[in-house]
């Protein structure tokens, strides 16, 4: 059975750790901007959400991507982009209904979770439990689900 990341917001404090080291992994360079995982703060409700690729069975970008340059990785199922055909046409940013999946201006690069070839390194760094990597289980979609469901409702709070 394949495994995802589950993310628990209720336990972020907004410390992004997960961010710098992704980034550090990834790039070499502690920057945010160059990171998988992106911490959306709201500032009114004090609420944060690890914004991160959730692997999705059926996949937006997978699907929207004109030229198939994302792809499932054989070993961890990760959906992987391949910049040697990428057009960076950003569709698949656009349809990403977690906004998981980014545009790196500077390296001209799509830029999303790829597991770390099944150890991810947010896992290990996240100072509060809010992340975690589990077997996918019918359980861990529906926590996945009222996860976004609450993510949803902090959106339409903070409008």
């Amino acid at each position: 059975m394949s495994k995802v990341l589950f993310v628990e917001p209720e336990k972020c404090t907004g410390c992004r750790s997960c961010e710098l080291i992704c980034s550090f992994v990834h790039a070499g360079e502690f920057n945010p901007l160059r990171s998988r995982i992106s911490i959306i703060a709201f500032e009114k409700t004090g609420f944060s959400f690890p914004a991160v690729c959730q692997q999705c069975s059926v996949a937006a970008c997978m699907e929207v991507c004109p030229v198939g340059a994302i792809s499932v990785d054989d070993v961890t199922g990760a959906k992987i982009v391949n910049h040697a055909i990428c057009l960076r046409c950003k569709m698949c940013t656009i349809a990403c209904p977690f906004g998981a999946t980014f545009y790196d201006a500077d390296h001209d690069l799509i830029i999303k979770c790829d597991l770390c070839g099944g150890d991810p390194e947010c896992v290990k760094h996240c100072p509060s439990g809010a992340i975690s990597y589990r077997e996918a289980k019918t359980a861990n979609f529906n926590k996945r689900r009222a996860t976004a469901e609450k993510f949803r409702d902090v959106m339409e709070e903070g409008r």
